[in-house]
């Protein structure tokens, strides 16, 4: 068979099922977005270790690190790209928006709102793809700058960084017990605006991924509680 099956790959593999899971969750019957997020966190867990998994294989061949490097980007814009949009999709839904905007038939600028926010759904994903593809298609630049200064950066806001937004609105949601779906999407714009943006950011070092692991860990955890309250 083609294609490569060692544990190098193992979390790369199940945050994709992760992500596929996500979204057949929240766009199927009535659309579960809080199980939606649950299923983002997860992915962006498992995305944060794949690599470091990865490296700790010595003699990696050029193909299987090219072939890891590739099926990274193409599951991140599974998890992190449609997922998203799916959520926000199923939150639109749920909420009573989406009936009421159809619902008003005299009132033609209902169904512009309706195609405003799907066409911003529609953005978010293809932000995504432009973000990824422009990563791989950089990525000896990237190198070669690391190695000269030392300092590693990426152009754009990496689409990994969904998995702590998106469920931070969520969240929020929860607690303050408001439909803030038109707050989604606007978040959903803005963060694909800053997925296309051709500013640096600076990789994060060891105490960085470590506050983020611990957000993404109390995210998680308050996620876990809404998966539970709404499969009761």
């Amino acid at each position: 068979m083609i294609g490569v099956y060692d544990y190098t790959v193992i979390l790369t593999y199940l945050s994709m099922i992760s992500g596929v899971i996500g979204i057949i969750v929240s766009v199927t019957g009535i659309g579960h977005p809080e199980i939606g997020i649950f299923f983002l966190m997860v992915s962006g867990i498992l995305d944060a270790f794949d690599g470091r998994v990865a490296r700790t294989k010595k003699n990696r061949s050029d193909f299987e690190k090219k072939f890891g490097v590739q099926i990274d980007s193409l599951s991140d814009l599974i998890c992190f790209g449609v997922l998203p949009a799916a959520i926000g999709l199923a939150q639109l839904r749920i909420s009573g928006r989406f009936t009421e905007i159809v619902s008003k038939k005299d009132y033609e600028g209902s169904y512009a709102i309706l195609i405003l926010l799907l066409v911003i759904a529609i953005f978010y994903v293809l932000a995504a793809l432009i973000r990824l593809a422009y990563f791989n298609a950089t990525c000896d630049e990237r190198d070669a700058e690391a190695k000269k200064t030392g300092i590693t950066y990426f152009v754009g806001l990496p689409v990994t960084a969904s998995a702590l937004i998106f469920p931070l609105e969520m969240i929020i949601q929860l607690f303050i017990k408001r439909d803030l779906t038109i707050i989604y999407f606007i978040l959903m714009l803005l963060v694909a605006i800053a997925f296309v943006l051709n500013i640096k950011v600076r990789k994060p070092g060891k105490k960085g991924l470590t506050i983020i692991m611990i957000i993404g860990l109390i995210e998680l955890s308050i996620s876990i509680a809404a998966f539970i309250t709404t499969v009761r």
